[in-house]
């Protein structure tokens, strides 16, 4: 039924196709992920925006929970928000605004409104929904860090806003200024993961403005509303992080928890409000908010630069071309169910990591206290979900936005030169050591073997190598700071079972952090050797072998070692073990892109090889829905065995993504599932993030050119694809038979045209 209703709520929504031809814009569903555990929200506004404007269902800053839930049937208003999309994470610095008419109700669940399911309009540049219990229609749309929203009284009556302060922790403030007519406010931001619950070190800062003036307004917390109360700070309760019931991350876990949490917060929720008193039926009030993380006056000039008037529609019309030029940088010609859900991934895949400095360069401090720090010249980025989004989203950007990633690499450094370490997650502008590996490394290293400049390499060789060999004293380690387990890895070449973690989020998982750490150590030994550092080349290329040291030689899987060098038995690895992370020893076992062809040596030759894949997949040991076995089905390449890999990767792109609300097999992770799809629809993929080339797959569409930000275009055909040819039985580069199942990166960049010949079946 709810597919039903959300394919409705698509052919309801207005886009050019009733004027005129359809653009890729138009194909956007952004309700996609919003049920199962996709853990998306419809965020509105522009792509990789400092804050995002969404329908709220769900209050409070609260870890996992998403801002919207389509199940939900009320919306509580329309939040800014800095919510990872499709994470675990929670919310930070957000605030959110809701209209209505009649009686004033302030707190979250009070002031809640049904809405009509059949008004929803979510596209990626505004949302439209009528209000029915507010009496009001609502839409909502943003720019890079500000936001607009516009209020139509649906009946007379006096209407009133409300302005909620959602900081995690119950502090910060909200002030109205009559004589100004804008109210402002601070959101403080508090750790999670490493530091979880301290604070920040930094606020989000927010300025609101009205098209018409108020003429009262007073504060509130909960439920207890002051009149002609100017400015509220705080909450009233003790300060800090109120607990939660359990959400989990793998699938099955987080929506599913979410949707047995209560739709209100932890906390009761403070702020303020104004008053609106005759509205008219059919009368309008414009909204507009700036936001920043350095103080109230740099919201305000970010929202004088980019919001100057109060034309709603001409904002709304920026944000849609915004998000249509960076859409159509890949044209998909067919007329397909499939190219909704290709450009739903993009949109998607284009949310994060999110613009953190203002419109004049400045963002505060690394891992600072307070410190505001100047980007001259370039975009500061932050909340990068990098042991997801280094797989495929990253390397996505290379080649669509290769400028923007040059940006994220210098943002990467930055932080780096700030806080000391190279940061392994940085969110919330801060260290989080959340997840494993050490993957900003190769994200650096990715886009410095592509050619990208832009960026001081030395200086970031330095940090990579610091985080390599330098082991974190015990307060850099409770602080996020380097890696952990490094002290054992470093003297034994893997992380001994002993080695647990108590302060970290993965407490153990030493398995994964030693496979994570050989790929990670194996680029770091690629880059060490184009700089020339080749003693360094050396050490790292021998490191990169050690993930010898944690499959086990006798059962040919990953498995849990001891400092004595003896394994842990029994061993199955089908289970979840505690030295696996979000996975299972079938998964990991094949976490060696970095050689390849060492694995299949180890397990025995191709046939062999082939023979594990197939019973990886046979037994149901594949999990699309979390990352570690997003390449495994591209590893048939490497034993002789295309045909499969092509098999697999059409049945994934088919079975794990729809075009409804539970269309995400897992946690879209900050964009991770959604360029997994993007790149495998475009017929290849990046297994080695580290090394300039693309395994080849199945792809999925006709005809597809993507405009390269040089000027010159890749033409792929695929004759076939579209309507379900999946095998490939022969590839052309520019009219030349390609020889392998790989392409370098400086080959798809040069343009020109990829002709895969498709058959229907492999005989």
């Amino acid at each position: 039924m709810k597919v039903c209703i959300f394919l409705l709520l698509v052919a309801l929504t207005p886009t050019s196709s009733l004027f005129g031809q359809s653009r890729a814009v138009d194909y956007v569903h952004p309700l996609v992920g919003t049920a199962n555990e996709g853990q998306t929200y419809p965020a509105t506004g522009v792509p990789f925006a400092m804050t995002h404007w969404t329908p709220q269902t769900r209050a409070g800053e609260i870890k996992c929970v998403a801002p919207y839930y389509f199940a939900d049937t009320m919306i509580q208003g329309f939040r800014g928000s800095h919510f990872l999309s499709g994470s675990c994470v929670p919310d930070y610095g957000s605030v959110t605004l809701m209209p209505s008419l009649g009686a004033l109700k302030t707190s979250a669940v009070d002031r809640a409104s049904h809405f009509a399911r059949a008004s929803e309009r979510a596209t990626p540049y505004s949302y439209k929904v009528d209000l029915a219990d507010a009496g009001v229609l609502a839409e909502i749309t943003g720019t890079t860090r500000s936001g607009m929203m516009r209020f139509t009284a649906q009946h007379e009556g006096d209407g009133s806003i409300v302005i909620e302060n959602n900081a995690r922790g119950g502090d910060g403030w909200v002030r109205v200024d009559h004589k100004a007519q804008e109210v402002t406010g601070e959101v403080p931001v508090r750790r999670e993961y490493a530091g979880s619950g301290k604070l920040a070190g930094f606020s989000s800062y927010f300025v609101v403005e009205f098209s018409r003036s108020f003429t009262a307004e007073g504060a509130w917390s909960g439920v207890n509303i002051r009149k002609g109360i100017a400015e509220q700070h705080g909450d009233g309760l003790p300060l800090g992080v109120l607990p939660v019931a359990k959400v989990a991350t793998t699938t099955g876990g987080a929506a599913k928890a979410a949707a047995s949490l209560p739709t209100v917060s932890t906390r009761p929720g403070f702020g303020t409000y104004v008053r609106f008193p005759a509205m008219r039926a059919g009368e309008t009030i414009v909204v507009r908010i700036g936001t920043s993380f350095v103080s109230v006056d740099e919201a305000r000039k970010n929202l004088r630069a980019e919001i100057a008037d109060w034309n709603f529609d001409a904002v709304e019309a920026r944000a849609k071309a915004a998000w249509e030029s960076e859409l159509s940088r890949i044209e998909v010609k067919d007329d397909i169910p499939a190219r909704d859900v290709f450009y739903t991934a993009l949109y998607h895949a284009l949310l994060h990591p999110r613009t953190f400095s203002d419109v004049d360069g400045s963002y505060p401090r690394f891992a600072g206290k307070g410190e505001v720090e100047h980007a001259g010249g370039f975009v500061y980025y932050d909340d990068f979900s990098m042991w997801d989004t280094f797989r495929a989203q990253h390397p996505m950007l290379t080649i669509l936005d290769p400028d923007r990633e040059v940006d994220m690499v210098r943002s990467l450094i930055l932080k780096g030169q700030q806080g000391g370490y190279l940061p392994i997650f940085p969110a919330w502008n801060s260290y989080t050591s959340e997840m494993v590996g050490d993957h900003s490394s190769v994200t650096i290293i990715d886009a410095y073997k592509k050619g990208l400049r832009g960026f001081d390499i030395d200086a970031a060789y330095s940090l990579i190598r610091k985080n390599a060999v330098s082991v974190p004293s015990p307060e850099e380690g409770k602080d996020g700071k380097g890696r952990r387990g490094l002290d054992s890895y470093l003297k034994l070449g893997y992380i001994p079972l002993e080695d647990h973690i108590p302060e970290a989020f993965h407490k153990d998982e030493q398995i994964s952090r030693t496979l994570e750490y050989a790929y990670d150590d194996a680029m770091i030994g690629t880059l060490a050797a184009a700089l020339g550092k080749m003693d360094d080349a050396r050490l790292f290329q021998r490191r990169g072998q050690n993930w010898r040291k944690v499959l086990n030689p006798t059962t040919g899987f990953a498995r849990g070692r001891y400092k004595d060098g003896t394994w842990t038995t029994p061993s199955d690895p089908a289970s979840k073990q505690s030295w696996i992370t979000e996975g299972l020893p079938w998964q990991y076992t094949f976490f060696v892109p970095q050689d390849v062809p060492g694995l299949i040596e180890s397990e025995g030759g191709d046939k062999a090889f082939t023979a594990k894949l197939d019973r990886l997949f046979d037994g149901g040991f594949y999990d699309h829905g979390n990352e570690p076995s997003h390449h495994i089905a591209y590893l048939y390449d490497a034993s002789g065995a295309s045909g499969k890999t092509q098999q697999h990767v059409r049945a994934l792109m088919d079975s794990e993504y729809k075009d409804a609300p539970d269309g995400l097999a897992g946690n879209d992770d900050a964009g991770q599932m959604s360029a997994w799809y993007v790149l495998s629809a475009l017929g290849f993929y990046q297994v080695t993030p580290g090394v300039p080339e693309y395994w080849f797959g199945s792809p999925r569409f006709d005809d597809v050119t993507v405009l390269l930000p040089t000027g010159k275009r890749l033409h792929i055909a695929a004759k076939g694809a579209g309507e379900g040819r999946k095998y490939v039985t022969q590839i052309l580069l520019n009219g030349r038979s390609v020889n392998g199942y790989k392409i370098s990166y400086f080959d798809l960049v040069s343009g020109g045209e990829i002709i895969f010949e498709m058959a229907a079946s492999r005989d």
